[in-house]
């Protein structure tokens, strides 16, 4: 099968060979000779371009078979990639189509199978072969800047050439086949700071002394194009952005060659009392300052250093001010880089200095004290009034007001010392004891008579020394036990003492008995002469049931002037021991137990003590009792002296049981109050008065009621109709009836009050008006 090419295929010749140069194949002839004939298959590969946009397939190339005599016994057919999909092939004639667009970039080649076969019996009358159909690249993809945007930093004052940035574009076409991959660079804004080398991509800066603080930022387009550059190329373009970064190339300079400040006297040590700043172009650690006082009045009182935040010049007191010492001072501060780069050193000195000057304001100030810590000394048995020292506090300012002295007694709660308000004098005020407080700490105040709110304070330390005013005794309590097996000049216990005071010499204190103790024949006592003393022994045989406690006085003197002493009692007790010497039993153990109760003895104790008890509670119960029994009255008693208190009051215009509003409002309708009782009174209450007689008839009253009932009607600015007007009237709905002598105006009333005289002195003044029916009628208004 000879394979021919597509006419007028560039390269048509790239893999073609003469058809001498094809291998051969060996078939076998008649009488067995062997000889070599020219193989049937010529292969070679298909060209076809890419990005075909024709109407028709686009036609690939022929395959033909020497097989095929041209009578259609022979057909064709194709397998592999793309076959049927993309290639098709003309079973009669062996012509090869491409039926899709094809895109090198996507497969650059197609590996395709070719065969004849007999076509009816579809047999084949060649061995397959396979061939290559390969897409012929066209420049159709422009450069692409993969990595792009890009952002670089360059260093400000660069020198020319200095890189900055590689950019690199890929283009897909082939680049083995002409010229279509091959990317040239060109800068397309960003001139005339910056360059960029057409082949390698490295952008460069072009200028020198690109300064920062000019301009920080440049935007720079970039554009790669294929074709080598050269008309009808694709190109593509990125931006580049460069930031210029800091170099200290600008110095610190004051914007003001001179600061003034104004500082009051009063502020304390450390406090910042003025700010300054110099400028600096640069950021970052190029801007970073260092500020020193060079000169000036003010050298030691005052300290400058930067703020590391701000970078601000902190003017700080380092002792304090006064006004009428000095109101004014100047100082000639020096500001400079802390990071200096030597390449720049030619710009100029990299420092500035100002002159910065301090106003001291003055300041109403409290009292001074000469000394603000004062330090005293006086003896313990100094008497009061004694004078122990004299502080002194002047006024600071040009008033210099008188001062007046005073003790801070949160300082002196006992008041032990005064202070003389005019010349601060400092005395006892009361008798001082070392022993109890050696060391007083007092405040003074100081204050301004011309401005009492003007108050200085010191500290004064007051000690307290010492005399020989208490005696030495015992160092602690002894409990001193002699056994019985005791031998003479035993040392049964070695005691040591204690003195509250405290002499400068140290204590020595000297023991010895007393002399009414001196002859015994017991115990003896030696002087150790180290402030220590040894009980020992004179005798043995000592028996507890002879004498369990011996006691023995001993004599303590100390060495001061005049020296002191005590008689202290050692209480020896003496014990049954074991061998080794360990008290075992001693005799006031024994005396304990001698002396305990019996067991009889404890319970009749404890029977008496429960009798006692019940008894007690007996007592109780029957008083409880008696106050929940009721008090036996009789029926006059009861009638007279009992008050029944309601406690209740009206429920409002909702509750219709306790007050009846109809009554106001038609005072012609007879209130039958007997007959209707009220919910919130409880009708086993006794009544003060049993009396059937009707009520009386009360018609000026309620003629009087509707009057008034009638002018509050009619009257804009009274009360609402149902609120309760009061108008002194008592009712006759009370069950005890009235007792007022309004009642008097019924001429017929035969009511007795004689036995009103029979309640008793509280009731004499009602007695004595209503008590005497003879003496007519009595009217109260």
């Amino acid at each position: 099968i000879t394979i021919h090419p597509s006419k007028g295929c560039s390269g048509l010749t790239l893999n073609s060979v003469p058809l001498h140069q094809v291998g051969m194949y060996q078939r076998s002839g008649e009488g067995g000779t062997h000889h070599r004939q020219r193989r049937s298959w010529v292969w070679n590969q298909f060209f076809v371009l890419e990005e075909y946009m024709g109407d028709e397939p686009l036609y690939v190339g022929k395959l033909h078979s020497d097989v095929d005599k041209g009578e259609g016994q022979v057909k064709y057919v194709l397998n592999g990639e793309g076959a049927t999909s993309i290639f098709t092939i003309d079973e009669n004639t062996g012509d090869i189509h491409a039926t899709k667009r094809l895109d090198r970039e996507e497969q650059p080649y197609y590996t395709l199978r070719a065969q004849a076969r007999h076509r009816h019996t579809n047999l084949p009358v060649e061995p397959e072969s396979e061939f290559v159909i390969k897409v012929q690249d066209i420049n159709d993809n422009e450069p692409k800047f993969l990595d792009g945007p890009y952002s670089a930093r360059v260093p400000e004052m660069s020198p020319v050439g200095t890189s900055v940035v590689t950019v690199v574009a890929t283009d897909a076409d082939d680049p083995t086949y002409g010229n279509s991959a091959r990317v040239v660079y060109s800068i397309l804004e960003g001139q005339p700071y910056f360059s960029v080398e057409p082949r390698t991509g490295v952008v460069r800066t072009a200028l020198p002394n690109m300064d920062r603080e000019a301009r920080e930022q440049y935007l720079l387009v970039i554009q790669a194009k294929d074709m080598v550059g050269q008309m009808g190329g694709l190109s593509g373009t990125t931006s580049v952005t460069v930031t210029l970064t800091d170099v200290n190339d600008n110095p610190p300079h004051f914007s003001r060659k001179s600061y003034q400040f104004s500082v009051p006297e009063s502020l304390p040590v450390a406090t910042t009392v003025a700010k300054i700043k110099a400028l600096d172009s640069d950021v970052g650690p190029n801007a970073e300052m260092e500020y020193r006082i060079v000169d000036g009045d003010g050298l030691g009182l005052f300290r400058i250093t930067p703020d590391p935040d701000t970078q601000e010049g902190l003017i700080t007191l380092q002792k304090g001010l006064d006004f009428e010492t000095k109101s004014s001072y100047t100082l000639r501060v020096e500001a400079s880089n802390r990071n200096i780069d030597l390449r720049f050193l030619s710009l100029g000195p990299f420092s500035d200095t100002a002159t910065v000057r301090l106003n001291v304001q003055n300041v109403d100030e409290p009292p001074v004290f000469s000394s603000p810590f004062s330090k005293m000394v006086i003896s313990e048995e100094a008497t009061v009034g004694t004078t122990i020292g004299t502080i002194f506090a002047h006024d600071p300012d040009s008033t210099n007001s008188p001062i007046r002295y005073s003790i801070d007694r949160n300082t002196d709660l006992e008041r032990f010392f005064n202070i003389d308000a005019t010349t601060g004098v400092i005395s006892t005020a009361k008798p001082l004891d070392r022993e109890v407080n050696a060391v007083h700490n007092i405040t003074i105040f100081a204050t301004e008579i011309l401005d009492p709110l003007q108050v200085g304070k010191g500290v004064v330390l007051i000690t307290v020394t010492d005399i020989n005013d208490n005696a030495p005794v015992f160092a602690i309590e002894y409990e001193t036990y002699l056994c019985e097996s005791a031998r003479p000049g035993q040392v049964i216990e070695t005691i040591s003492a204690v003195d509250r005071d405290q002499p400068q010499s140290g204590h020595r204190f000297f023991f010895s008995l007393t002399a009414e103790a001196a002859g015994n024949l017991n115990f003896t006592l030696r002087d150790n002469k180290d402030n220590t003393a040894s009980v020992l022994t004179k005798r043995g045989g000592f028996q507890r049931r002879h004498q369990n406690v011996y006691r023995l006085p001993v004599l303590i003197m100390d060495n001061g002037s005049p020296a002191l002493s005590s008689t202290n009692t050692l209480s020896i007790r003496v014990c049954d021991c074991d061998p080794d010497g360990i008290p075992q039993s001693c005799g006031s153990e024994n005396s304990m137990l001698s002396a305990g109760l019996s067991t009889g003895a404890l319970i009749a104790i404890l029977a008496c003590i429960l009798t006692l008890l019940v008894l007690v509670l007996l007592i109780i119960t029957m008083q409880r009792r008696r106050k929940k029994e009721p008090l036996i009255l009789d029926e006059e008693r009861d009638v007279r002296e009992n008050i029944v208190r309601y406690d209740d009051e009206g429920g409002g215009e909702e509750d219709t049981e306790a007050f009846d509003m109809v009554a106001l409002r038609n005072l012609n309708v007879v209130r039958e109050s007997g007959s209707k009782n009220r919910r919130d009174v409880t009708p086993e209450v006794p009544t003060l008065f049993s009396s059937s007689r009707p009520p009386p008839d009360n018609g000026i009253f309620r003629e009087f009621i509707w009057d008034r009932l009638k002018e509050a009607d009619v009257d804009l600015s009274a009360p609402p109709y149902d609120s309760l007007q009061t108008y002194a009237f008592e009712g006759s709905g009370s069950a005890a009836e009235s007792l007022s002598s309004l009642d008097s105006l019924s001429m017929d009333s035969e009511q007795n009050y004689d036995y009103l005289s029979d309640w008793g002195p509280r009731f004499k003044k009602l007695a004595d008006l209503y008590g005497h029916s003879d003496g007519g009628n009595l009217f109260v208004s």
